[in-house]
């Protein structure tokens, strides 16, 4: 299992765009295969970073999610209102995995 971490810089006046945009993939995501951990959008400190966080199998199901995402009606409007509204300014992915125990677990 691997968990993909995306960190916005978002504009902060288009913090509602973001919300928004963040609610349409906690749809899509699901559906079309990753398991999603949750959208964060500012609160207290910055007011331009913005996280996406989900698990997938791995890099070979991630690529087969990400066609599907495409395919989907919600995944590609989300993606055309993202490019219409400019809320987003810098993305950036990356992929790690988990490498602490469970709680509890003895090692």
């Amino acid at each position: 299992m691997i968990t993909c971490f995306i960190q916005y810089q978002i504009d902060p006046t288009k913090k509602g765009q973001f919300e928004q945009y963040a609610r349409n993939w906690g749809q899509a995501i699901p559906r079309c295969g990753a398991d999603l951990i949750g959208y964060y959008a500012p609160h207290e400190g910055s007011s331009t970073l913005a996280y996406g966080v989900y698990s997938i199998k791995d890099l070979a199901a991630y690529e087969q999610y990400r066609a599907r995402l495409s395919a989907d009606p919600l995944g590609r409007e989300n993606y055309e209102f993202a490019q219409k509204e400019k809320f987003i300014l810098k993305e950036e992915r990356t992929f790690l995995k988990l490498a602490s125990l469970p709680h509890g677990e003895a090692g």
